[in-house]
């Protein structure tokens, strides 16, 4: 999962750094994520693992480190799986 959503941020944040040397706790947002590249992060993390992002987890939290995204993508992946 980790390695999807390093491949998504090196098409869609925009970074002025190669996503390989980012730690997985490293702050995205220092490292020149912009609330619009953000955005499309996001957009593109629906779209590969198949969620839907509540508004509540729609903050600079959420998407604050690939840890941080992969976090809340189980959290989803496992409410969207409860449901079911």
């Amino acid at each position: 999962m980790k390695q999807k959503i390093r491949d998504i941020l090196a098409r869609h944040g925009g970074l002025p750094m190669p996503v390989g040397e980012l730690a997985d706790d490293g702050d995205l947002y220092a490292a020149g994520l912009s609330s619009f590249a953000s955005v499309q992060v996001m957009l593109a993390v629906e779209e590969a693992f198949d969620v839907e992002f509540p508004d509540s987890l729609l903050n600079r939290k959420s998407f604050q480190s690939i840890a941080a995204i992969t976090r809340t993508v189980e959290s989803l992946v496992g409410s969207a799986e409860a449901a079911e």
